[in-house]
């Protein structure tokens, strides 16, 4: 009877405790309807203080943990900028801290400064007019793994089933409920200064990869152009070369010129020629083959029949 009565109770107790776990779920939103539409956002323009993470989202529990001691009263959000379906965990970005104020309101300069202090850096968002968004119910720590799981392949078949332009993912904690929003319009202003300078370095990489094909490109083309600059400069000067190597017209000047110092020396020799009639000169012997030639040119006669006709005259005159 003894044995029975502790069966039943075992049995009574492991009862209990399933029903407080599944009454837990239901509580922390586990068969909560699920409600996504295109509206008006759930929040203004607001100022945050947040740190930057790159890797699986998981781990951003820690950073949460951290921005909720710092500033207990304060609503936390975290923005997610890729989707793990599709990008490999190690290489998620988020941004995940406290909403330090809304609105038209000031943060307050203290708790910007301890924030600061801890690492945290400050960052504000633009209010816009049409974001997709829904909520969950934020009761217990597991609403946040139930929404993880039940929220976002809904939202994200949503935004796919009507093509829309909507990033990044946002999650406000706020009045015991998670408000999950994508913006429609300005999405590039809920970017965090470190994801535009990660945008940017990646960009100068593929620049200075283009920039170094390029160069190399560029060599090749000066290259060429030397090359062709020279293949120029040498045919001009084989060109410049050709001409002194072809018979031209200043070639046949020193012909002329020839030509003309022969007449000059028949005119020279006609003179010398009348000259020996005149003083009877003897040229010396040395000269004599020389000038033979030159004489017989320019009188047409021998030197002998010229010589025997004029001592024929010396003697008609003795």
């Amino acid at each position: 009877m003894s044995d029975i009565l502790i069966l039943a109770l075992i049995i009574l107790f492991l009862l209990s405790l399933l029903v407080t776990i599944a009454g837990f779920a239901l509580y922390s939103g586990l068969l909560s309807e699920i409600t996504i539409r295109t509206g008006s956002p759930p929040i203004k323009n607001i100022t945050i203080a947040y740190k930057y993470k790159v890797g699986p989202y998981k781990e951003c529990g820690a950073i949460f943990t951290e921005s909720c001691s710092i500033g207990p009263k304060l609503n936390c959000i975290g923005v997610f900028y890729d989707n793990p379906n599709t990008e490999p965990a190690e290489k998620c970005r988020c941004a995940v801290g406290s909403i330090l104020s809304e609105g038209d309101e000031q943060p307050d300069e203290e708790l910007v400064r301890l924030y600061e202090k801890f690492g945290f850096k400050v960052f504000s968002f633009p209010e816009v007019t049409h974001v997709v968004t829904t909520s969950f119910p934020n009761r217990t720590p597991i609403s946040v793994l139930l929404g993880v799981y039940r929220v976002y392949p809904q939202l994200w078949r949503y935004v796919k089933d009507r093509k829309l332009c909507a990033h990044p993912f946002m999650e406000i904690y706020k009045d015991q409920l998670i408000y999950y929003m994508c913006p429609l319009a300005r999405q590039s202003d809920f970017s965090v200064p470190e994801i535009d300078d990660g945008e940017k370095k990646l960009q100068g990489g593929e620049e200075s990869e283009e920039d170094r094909q390029t160069d190399i490109t560029g060599a090749d083309s000066c290259s060429e152009v030397s090359s062709v600059s020279h293949t120029v400069v040498s045919e001009s000067r084989e060109t410049s070369l050709a001409p002194s190597t072809a018979p031209t017209l200043p070639d046949q000047e020193p012909r002329d010129s020839d030509s003309q110092s022969e007449r000059s020396g028949v005119a020279e020799s006609e003179d010398s020629g009348s000259s020996f009639e005149e003083l009877d000169f003897e040229p010396v012997k040395g000269q004599e083959n020389e000038d033979g030639p030159q004489v017989k040119e320019a009188t047409g006669t021998d030197p002998e029949v010229l010589a025997d006709e004029q001592a024929s005259v010396g003697e008609g005159e003795e």
